[in-house]
């Protein structure tokens, strides 16, 4: 990691809690107003969890945080911001639901619950033309698991009150849908395969029709869980592999718009443990002006196989760090950097994205919404 040295450090950091024991971000979103938005639970699936939803200012500092859902098989898991309002999308009571919340003080606008089938949720969305497009799955068979169900691939198309108007299976392509996102009129829609094999994408048009998909990975699990759409309409993907990987390590690919592999690069260790017990798991990824990308992981040793770093007290590889890594347009490596809180202080990162003073804010895991935000890069 010292052969980095123009790596960007870490400008503050801010904490919220949530009302339960333990609160968990799963997507953070920059604002027009160059506050920040992020979106996950507060509390344990299935019995406590309700959606946290916190906006903080340019800094870091509250400006308000709502928790909303009925029961406690709750699920935050994405947000969009549109002129009138931020949509929050997920599940409420276990179905899916869109939330509209008022930009200044948090209050509910609308709210719409969708039984689409069984156990289901939006992990993500999109305005459209016509109104929203949300991704997501429905018959989740492990409905308590907020990362993979083993459910069903599936579309849903809904007016700008959020009132469904149709929706398509899209479960041949991929059984989990994590992200979509919009160019040319076209929509790119990507996630897990059946089994969590590999990553899945697919192109589709604003009526639904699939265009093109494709799958990537190799002969071991490959789990897909961020996306972006860069210039030119290139594709980003991210997360995390065991294929030809001595563990965990993140997974990373540039596709262009007919669905070809430009590049793809695997990374992980960056603090030279013993690869074999480090889980490197990336969660999220933007793509940057240069035609590059950044991603956003954790890295730790999650079997709890103590081992200090050389001449660091404050670091040993059970402590989990934040893990960044900014990928050139031709998949070089730029530049990658741990970020950790202190003596046995777990960080990961969750999610990510970019700001306008160009450098990220960081949505941190250590059971509450850390808020990191990074120098200008």
């Amino acid at each position: 990691m010292n052969d980095y040295p123009h790596a960007p450090a870490i400008q503050w950091n801010k904490e919220v809690s949530g009302s339960g024991e333990e609160s968990h971000g799963h997507f953070i979103l920059t604002c027009s107003d160059n506050g920040y938005l992020q979106v996950g639970e507060t509390g344990f699936i299935p019995n406590s969890a309700k959606i946290l939803v916190v906006k903080t200012d340019n800094s870091g500092y509250l400006i308000w945080k709502k928790e909303l859902g009925i029961n406690g098989n709750n699920l935050g898991n994405s947000a969009i911001e549109t002129p009138s309002g931020y949509i929050i999308c997920g599940s409420i009571d276990g179905n899916s639901a869109l939330i509209k919340l008022n930009k200044s003080n948090g209050n509910q606008e609308f709210i719409q619950i969708i039984d689409n089938g069984g156990a289901d949720a939006f992990e993500h969305l999109i305005q459209t033309p016509n109104g929203f497009m949300a991704v997501g799955y429905i018959n989740a068979e492990d409905n308590t698991n907020t990362f993979f169900t083993e459910g069903n691939g599936y579309v849903t198309f809904l007016d700008s009150n959020g009132t469904k108007t149709n929706g398509i299976s899209i479960n041949n392509y991929v059984a989990q849908a994590y992200r979509i996102e919009g160019y040319l009129n076209h929509y790119y829609i990507s996630g897990l395969t059946k089994n969590a094999n590999d990553y899945g994408l697919i192109k589709i048009d604003g009526q639904g029709n699939v265009l093109w998909n494709r799958t990537y990975g190799g002969n071991s699990y490959d789990h897909c869980f961020g996306m972006d759409i860069g210039a030119n309409g290139y594709v980003f993907l991210t997360g995390h592999t065991l294929s030809g990987t001595e563990n965990w390590d993140t997974y990373t690919m540039k596709i262009d718009t007919t669905g070809n592999t430009i590049w793809e690069q695997k990374a992980g260790n960056p603090r030279g443990y013993n690869p074999k017990f480090i889980h490197d798991e990336a969660w999220d990824i933007k793509s940057t002006p240069d035609g590059g990308c950044v991603i956003v992981a954790g890295t730790g040793d999650e079997y709890r196989r103590y081992k200090r770093r050389c001449g660091n007290d404050d670091d040993n590889s059970n402590t989990w760090h934040i893990y960044l890594i900014k990928f050139d347009s031709d998949g070089n490596i730029e530049w990658q950097k741990t970020y950790g809180g202190g003596n046995n202080i777990d960080w990961a990162g969750e999610a990510i994205d970019l700001t306008s003073d160009g450098g990220a804010i960081v949505a941190l895991d250590n059971s509450k919404f850390g808020f990191v935000k990074i120098e200008p890069f």
